[in-house]
């Protein structure tokens, strides 16, 4: 079962990336940050407001050294035909990221976010670090979308934390305090991290 800290499974499958068919290996990705990005389908009605979202603030993950993976049920051949159809008029020149097809769900129910029953992975995010370690995990149903200023943010603060050891605090954003784990906070807490600060 798939865990926060625990090495990510490995896998390879089928994607579509502008207008190319390729194979896709998770472990391709080692050495920068990866985000695995399940969603229920393509011609669904949340799932194209998410990725053009994150199309949309695709460099912004770039420039942070993030390689974003899309992945559903769709084949890959669907995945094209969505693209065409109707993510390239939400996003100028459509995805620049691949389309993963999951057929089965085989990967899905590797990170534990195949429903069998309705036959879609949901909404599961996986936040992977360079050395093929899951840092955060978000499971959420099929009628919410997610937010790609939280990711974002949670990439940052992941990046920043291996980076200095500094832990951040609730709200955290780039810019504020972070804390330093000692024994001399504990219980102490509120002196350097006060209600007000949290505002």
């Amino acid at each position: 079962m798939v865990f926060v800290e625990k090495t990510a499974p490995d896998f390879e499958t089928r994607a579509y990336i502008r207008g190319d068919y390729r194979d896709v290996r998770l472990s391709d990705h080692k050495g920068r940050w990866a985000v695995l990005f399940f969603y229920p389908g393509d011609f669904t009605f949340v799932c194209p407001t998410e990725l053009a979202d994150l199309a949309n603030r695709h460099g912004e993950l770039e420039a942070l050294g993030v390689d974003l993976l899309a992945i559903s049920t769709d084949s890959h051949h669907v995945h094209r035909a969505w693209q065409e159809a109707e993510l390239s008029k939400m996003v100028p020149g459509g995805l620049a990221f691949p389309m993963l097809s999951d057929p089965g769900g085989r990967i899905g129910s590797m990170y534990g976010v195949y429903d069998d029953v309705n036959g879609i992975d949901v909404r599961g995010r996986f936040i992977i670090d360079p050395e093929g370690v899951i840092q955060s995990i978000e499971v959420v149903p099929p009628a919410v979308g997610r937010s790609t200023d939280e990711l974002i943010r949670q990439v940052k603060a992941l990046q920043l934390a291996r980076e200095t050891g500094q832990a951040t605090p609730a709200c955290w954003l780039p810019g504020q305090p972070t804390i330093k784990p000692s024994p001399e906070l504990v219980g102490n807490v509120w002196k350097v991290w006060p209600p007000s600060r949290a505002a």
